[in-house]
């Protein structure tokens, strides 16, 4: 009997030398979230890194080898990201004062990582105790060299597994941030990145696991196969997974989705945005007759944070003093509305002229001393203005850290802009005007709908795309192809985002550096008390049966 038992023995500890676990988790778009922190109400939400964390803690006590990885986007989106730029610029940005305590094995720059310059984001690469991974990010005057240093970094388990992880960044970031921020980088496309270092990451370090974590999202429908956006290369997940071959895993962001499955023999990931999910990864090996090891199973699946999982206490206290200061300052009255600015609907506000709209495209046109302008709204959770107004109501209604840009533009350019943006609309089967679904999927995308003040003009759904701008009026006459006309608009815009094409490569006329959200705050103050108002020079129709 005791023969037998230790025959036994000696065949488990056999088979656990000859199969190996390995997992990664993965965080992506967290946008600042570190609390569970509705910032527009300060009420508790089952999302923030310190939901994350305890999950982090909990897969760790199981699997302590595991790696955890960022996909990007960390550093900017809360009015807790903005406190701290502009209050404590010199300390450890919060994001990544809780990602050092979390032991963080790598990170890759988001788009967004980008928007406050590249002194701040120097500040944030030295001051993470993990590095940051980029491969189609290159110094300009030596595309060799990496922008942020390393490619790629491989780490090895005590089992012996071999992983290689591959950084890359959607190479779409010159077409939306301003030049001054991307000075002296190159943005190689990522999909040919990828083509590039994966065989050679085979070749070199003969990884058992091949894991790109790519910033950028899926330009198909990964069931399908279907276009799901204009094939720009913004997004080229898919691609990736069909034509690189030696890819075992690709983790991706950008977009916000949930995903967690396959794609071609690639398991994919995508964990949503502000710490609403944690990615895992979890992956089998099998030691082969050669003494390499081989991948016999890949699971991907998210694990959602609900109400009953507790914040996790270490980081909820590193970050506890910046969050406490950061919510005494939203609270901060700097003006009163007069009448009501409010946006009970955010589709309706878009099919006539709003008083928040108005208002917003008035302080773009005071600051960049011109009479045109255009804007959106940019978020589905924007509010508007009522009564009393804080800082955390001008936060909460513009959240992206965007600049103004003047255009010189021609009536034909205004025409084709506007054209653009009547084909957010379509009509259903019912005659009724709905949001086009290219801009509800993969990505929500309302915000590349832009309203005008300073012309009139009205935009008819039911006249084929491309000829729905029935009425452009500029001070009392039609707008000629020909006639010049400087605009105002956010630097995002300005440069081509939203596939606005027509914009690229018009003359810049002026910068205004500041922030939109300063200077609402700014002429709140200045003005204290606004007034409500609109002059309806806008409107859709739908030229079949009236809206």
């Amino acid at each position: 009997m005791e023969s037998n038992k230790m025959k036994s023995e000696v065949d488990d500890m056999d088979k656990v030398r000859e199969e190996a676990v390995c997992k990664i988790l993965i965080t992506s778009d967290v946008h600042g979230f570190i609390y569970p922190t509705d910032y527009r109400s300060s009420e508790e939400r089952p999302i923030g890194l310190v939901k994350l964390a305890t999950l982090i803690r909990r897969e760790r006590e199981q699997t302590p080898s595991l790696l955890l990885v960022d996909n990007g986007d960390i550093i900017q989106g809360t009015p807790l990201c903005t406190f701290h730029i502009k209050n404590d610029p010199g300390g450890v940005h919060p994001s990544i004062a809780a990602m050092n305590l979390l032991n963080y094995d790598a990170a890759v720059p988001g788009n967004h990582e980008f928007n406050y310059g590249q002194e701040l984001l120097h500040k944030v690469i030295n001051d993470s105790r993990f590095p940051w991974l980029s491969a189609g990010i290159v110094n300009a005057g030596d595309e060799r060299e990496p922008a942020f240093g390393k490619p790629y970094i491989v780490k090895t388990t005590p089992e012996g597994v071999k992983i290689a992880i591959l950084g890359v960044t959607t190479h779409y970031i010159p077409h939306w941030e301003h030049p001054r921020h991307i000075a002296g980088w190159a943005f190689r496309d990522a999909l040919d990145t990828v083509k590039t270092w994966v065989p050679r990451i085979r070749e070199e370090e003969r990884p058992d696991l091949m894991v790109v974590s790519y910033h950028g999202g899926f330009e198909r429908e990964l069931a399908t196969g279907a276009a799901t956006e204009r094939l720009t290369g913004e997004n080229q997940g898919y691609a990736m997974c069909l034509e690189v071959p030696g890819v075992d895993v690709l983790i991706t962001g950008h977009q916000h989705r949930m995903i967690a499955g396959e794609v071609g023999g690639v398991t994919v990931i995508q964990p949503g945005t502000g710490g609403q999910a944690l990615g895992k990864i979890t992956v089998c090996f099998q030691r082969g007759a050669d003494g390499r090891w081989a991948v016999r199973e890949k699971t991907a699946e998210l694990l959602v944070p609900d109400a009953v999982v507790a914040a996790e206490p270490e980081v909820l206290e590193l970050v506890r003093p910046m969050e406490s200061a950061t919510q005494a300052w939203l609270d901060q009255p700097i003006g009163l509305v007069d009448g009501d600015m409010t946006i009970e609907s955010p589709f309706a506000c878009r099919l006539a002229d709003n008083p928040f709209m108005e208002f917003v495209n008035q302080v773009q046109m005071e600051a960049a001393g011109v009479d045109v302008s255009n804007a959106a709204l940019l978020s589905e959770q924007s509010k508007g203005f009522a009564g009393r107004i804080t800082l955390r109501d001008v936060l909460t209604n513009f959240m992206y850290p965007n600049t103004l840009t003047v255009l010189r533009l021609a009536g034909r350019d205004i025409r084709e802009a506007l054209e653009q943006t009547a084909n957010y609309f379509v009509l259903g089967e019912d005659g009724v005007i709905t949001v086009n679904p290219i801009y509800l999927e993969p990505k929500a995308q309302h915000y590349n709908y832009d309203m005008w003040e300073g012309i009139e003009y009205e935009l008819d759904v039911a006249k084929p795309v491309g000829q729905r701008v029935v009425k452009l009026i500029r001070n009392g006459a039609p707008l000629q192809d020909e006639t010049e006309v400087d605009v105002v608009m956010n630097n995002y815009r300005a440069g081509g985002g939203g596939d606005y094409d027509m914009y690229r490569g018009k003359p810049v006329v002026r910068e205004i550096q500041a922030d939109m959200a300063d200077l609402v705050a700014e002429y709140l103050e200045r003005h204290g008390t606004i007034r409500a108002a609109c002059d309806g020079n806008w409107k859709i129709v739908n030229g079949v049966s009236g809206l």
